[in-house]
This record gives C-alpha cells, sequence and structure tokens, in this order.
C-alpha cells in the first residue's frame, strides 16, 4: 500500500495543477486534490512523471493516476495505464474519505436535518 500524504510537495505543484484541470475539464463537478500517493516516487520519476492524486468532489473521492510531461504550451496530461482498481476492497481504506473531504456536505445537511447519523465502517462510509 501507498503512503497518503495531504501536503503536495511544492516541486509537483504545476504538475497537479494541469493533472486536476484537465480531469476536471471532462467531469460534470468540480473536484479537488486532498492528497497524493507516494509523492517521494512521483519526485524521483523522470518524465513523463506518474501523480497518484486522491480527488474530492460531487460527493465522491477517488484515487486516480495521471502521467504528466512538460509541453511547448504548459504540460500534456493522460491517464496512467495502472489505473485505480474499480473494485471497493482493493482500496485503501485511508483514501475514503480524507480529513476534510465532505466538509460542504455535513455543513448542508445539518442546516435541512435536527442530526445527522454517521456510520463509518474500517475507514469506508
Amino acid at each position: 500500500m501507498g503512503t497518503v500524504s495531504e501536503t503536495i510537495p511544492e516541486t509537483l505543484q504545476p504538475e497537479v495543477n494541469a493533472a486536476i484541470d484537465w480531469f476536471n475539464s471532462e467531469q460534470a463537478d468540480a473536484f479537488e486534490v486532498t492528497g497524493i500517493v507516494d509523492a517521494e516516487l512521483s519526485l524521483e520519476a523522470n518524465e513523463p512523471r506518474k501523480l497518484q492524486l486522491v480527488l474530492c468532489g460531487g460527493g465522491t473521492c477517488q484515487q486516480r493516476s495521471f502521467l504528466v510531461s512538460a509541453s511547448d504550451d504548459g504540460f500534456k496530461v493522460s491517464f496512467s495505464e495502472a489505473e485505480t482498481p474499480t473494485d471497493p476492497s482493493e482500496r485503501q481504506a485511508e483514501l475514503d474519505p480524507p480529513p476534510g473531504a465532505r466538509r460542504e456536505w455535513l455543513e448542508s445537511a445539518l442546516n435541512k436535518h435536527n442530526f445527522v447519523v454517521l456510520v463509518f465502517y474500517r475507514g469506508f462510509w
């Protein structure tokens, strides 16, 4: 299992920004980066650089892997061939939910109801 960090290394920030912009251009809901998996490996990689990002938006959190390389007009971004496992039993528990990922949802639910029940099961909700 990889190491998940909420802090994006400064050196990787331009590539991370390019990856999330590219990803959001194809999505109905805007996602934000809430973490990175194995940032040290990404820092050591040559181009294209593989980024494994934890993305949250539209009420979901997911890990996506991107290949990012420099180009004349910024960065070229694509999905990595080794995309995230789709079987929920293969996901890392600490990826769902990352801290604060559902802050807006919880605040909205509390405004509508007298109380909200959150159920956690082995790191998943």
